[in-house]
């Protein structure tokens, strides 16, 4: 049966689609079609690696772009802007009854939005300036774990055994990759990471809850647009040069032939490795499960760390790299280790609680 608060949001949206037939809600039928219609498991799959590929491509963008004089408060700005700006466009022309919410919805997406989105986008870009691409990834997706111990204690939601195996592999393979006994990593990149897991944690716990009421993309909308409305206020935008989006930005590494305006990386990160990402995972989920899609999605860091080597040259040593794959395989473990009871939701409904990555920016 399904709970009571997800009763009550299914039959709020069901009241909302018969007292406004004038705005349609075109993700009920994604959602029926989600968890009903899975004609192409291996469309879903190009869907949700392509989407993988694109975030793990987006950490050496990032990457280039800091180097070049914007800061991390002020880049997550630019980043969580334009996610609001394009899901909002999406939402005027789609689905205008989701601009319409509670103080009490508005009081959960600052949470998400702030302490969620803003929080994670802000420290993994800290992380990224100073540990390479890949290793600061591996952080964040502590997450991760730190979802899956969440629910086992705070929400005694049944876990399989095989959580405790994933916890010991990710937290040895840290080990080796930061090389504890001889640490050449920075502490303060170190501990953004771990902060960006925390973050994207509860990214995680607070979006597994509003999009059990709302459509992904009015999700999306209302946290960029609290995240943006807090580093408006706390970013230094008004500090930046007169000149910094025409400023030629070189682009490094094996790429450092290129330079353009800093304006068209900018926007490549917020369209391709941010909202173009997004909605493939969520398309996956009409030829996937949840869980499969999330299995996949992790590939996000073996793609991080490919993009990095290949482009900025960032390596790691053997004894590292094995490190870096016994962390892979604890999160792909972890992953699968939450149990919901049959017929509690849908795929697409859970797709935050199974472990489908719901980055925006």
């Amino acid at each position: 049966m399904l709970s009571r608060p997800r009763r009550a949001a299914v039959a709020r949206l069901s009241e909302t689609r018969e007292t406004s037939p004038q705005s349609s809600w075109p993700y009920a039928d994604a959602v029926t079609a989600a968890s009903a219609v899975r004609r192409s498991p291996a469309l879903g799959a190009l869907y949700v690696l392509t989407g993988a590929f694109l975030f793990g491509f987006n950490g050496s963008m990032t990457k280039v772009v800091l180097q070049a004089g914007i800061t991390a408060q002020q880049l997550t700005l630019f980043r969580v802007l334009g996610t609001a700006l394009i899901a909002g466009a999406v939402l005027l022309v789609t689905d205008r009854a989701q601009f319409r919410v509670t103080l009490r919805e508005l009081r959960a997406f600052a949470l998400l939005g702030i302490g969620g989105l803003a929080m994670v986008q802000w420290l993994y870009a800290v992380a990224i300036a100073h540990l390479p691409v890949g290793v600061a990834l591996l952080f964040e997706y502590m997450a991760v774990i730190i979802v899956a111990l969440v629910a086992r204690v705070v929400f005694k939601e049944r876990v399989h055994p095989r959580l405790w195996w994933a916890i010991a592999a990710v937290l040895a393979g840290l080990a080796v990759v930061a090389q504890v006994w001889d640490s050449n990593l920075s502490v303060l990149g170190v501990l953004a990471g771990l902060g960006a897991a925390c973050a994207y944690a509860l990214y995680f716990l607070a979006g597994e809850r509003s999009v059990a009421g709302r459509p992904p993309m009015a999700v999306a909308f209302w946290a960029a647009a609290f995240a943006t409305a807090f580093w408006l206020v706390f970013s230094g935008w008004w500090t930046m040069p007169a000149d910094t989006f025409t400023a030629e930005v070189s682009y490094g590494g094996t790429l450092d032939f290129i330079a353009t305006p800093m304006w068209l990386p900018l926007v490549a990160m917020v369209a391709l490795g941010a909202f173009a990402p997004f909605t493939l995972i969520f398309m996956s989920l009409r030829h996937l499960s949840a869980t499969a899609s999330g299995v996949l999605a992790s590939s996000e860091v073996l793609f991080a760390f490919i993009v990095a080597w290949l482009w900025l040259g960032e390596t790691l040593a053997p004894l590292q790299l094995a490190g870096a794959t016994v962390v892979f395989v604890g999160i792909v473990g972890a992953q699968t280790a939450r149990e919901r009871p049959p017929g509690t939701a849908t795929d697409a409904d859970d797709a935050f609680a199974l472990g489908v990555p719901p980055e925006v920016p």
